[in-house]
């Protein structure tokens, strides 16, 4: 086990938070992720692709590097050439060559980005992009035949493309280069010993922004009680996954300057499924609480 430390000065001495890593547990497929059968589908056809950039967003702490670390095993493979850039390197992978960032010797993810990219790399996985001069490295990369993975701090997916846009990329690069956007949160599993199924009146269900073909005719939901198995009702976590594939309308509406809201209407409009109704699928699967769902993501 490796634990990653960070320590920061309060009032009364120091706050301490572990993040603990299990670098020989990182045998993840895709399918163990919990995500929907579509957005699956959707992630997978995107890594599979021979270039362009795939982005996944979401706070710290959610699972995007898990995300990204699953895709890098589904597609390699010996006869193509893996390279990483980590702030730092969590998880050691075989087959692949890792570069740990250092700013101190100058190694920051854009000076090592173009490094990689003298090396004739066929995948790049770049731990964040923090700055306008690592995205656009990246973006020249996702252009030039490279198949990109990221990760970018934003709140959805569709608000991912206007802040690369605010970060100086132009608008017909974005969307060029991106192939896939993916939004990641956590959500907190239902303890299967004591958890207790109940039916929710259907204009409840309608306010939230399920359909009536989406519940049937008898929607059956659980909430959290808690046992001597559990912590207040709820053991493990899964993750909620909403993927925007970026396709000929969405790139007409990113080339036109249109906003995040428009971006997401079409992308709805287009069968994106959103963290919210992910959500809510799963709690009607009895999977999680619609409490946890509403603690996890915004309303549509």
């Amino acid at each position: 086990m490796d634990f990653r430390v960070s320590v920061l000065p309060v009032v009364h001495g120091e706050k301490l938070v572990l993040r603990i890593l299990d670098t020989k547990n990182l045998s993840m497929s895709l399918e163990s992720l919990g995500f929907e059968p579509k957005v699956l589908e959707e992630f997978r056809e995107a890594v599979s692709a021979p270039y362009g950039m795939i982005l996944v967003t979401g706070p710290t702490g959610s699972g995007k590097s898990t995300t990204l670390y699953s895709a890098i095993r589904e597609i390699l493979c010996v006869e193509s050439n893996f390279v990483t850039v980590e702030d730092p390197v969590e998880y050691q992978v075989d087959g692949v060559c890792q570069v740990h960032v250092n700013p101190k010797r100058g190694v920051t993810f854009s000076s090592a980005l173009r490094s990689i990219l003298r090396q004739d790399p066929d995948v790049i996985l770049v731990g964040e992009i923090r700055d306008t001069e690592t995205v656009e490295v990246a973006v020249k990369a996702a252009l030039t035949g490279h198949l990109v993975l990221s990760t970018l701090h934003t709140n959805d997916a569709p608000s991912t493309v206007t802040r690369m846009i605010d970060m100086g990329v132009d608008p017909f690069m974005v969307a060029s280069s991106v192939l896939l956007v993916a939004a990641q949160r956590l959500c907190r599993k239902l303890c299967d010993a004591c958890k207790e199924p109940f039916k929710p009146p259907e204009e409840s269900l309608l306010r939230l922004g399920l359909k009536p073909e989406d519940f049937g005719e008898d929607p059956t939901f659980c909430k959290a009680k808690g046992c001597t198995k559990c912590v207040q009702g709820y053991r493990g976590r899964f993750a909620l996954l909403e993927t925007m594939v970026v396709g000929e309308a969405l790139k007409r509406l990113i080339i036109e300057g249109r906003s995040a809201v428009d971006i997401k209407k079409a992308a709805i409009e287009h069968g994106m499924i959103s963290l919210r109704k992910c959500g809510l699928l799963n709690a009607l699967r009895g999977r999680t609480s619609v409490e946890e769902v509403l603690r996890v993501t915004l309303a549509d």
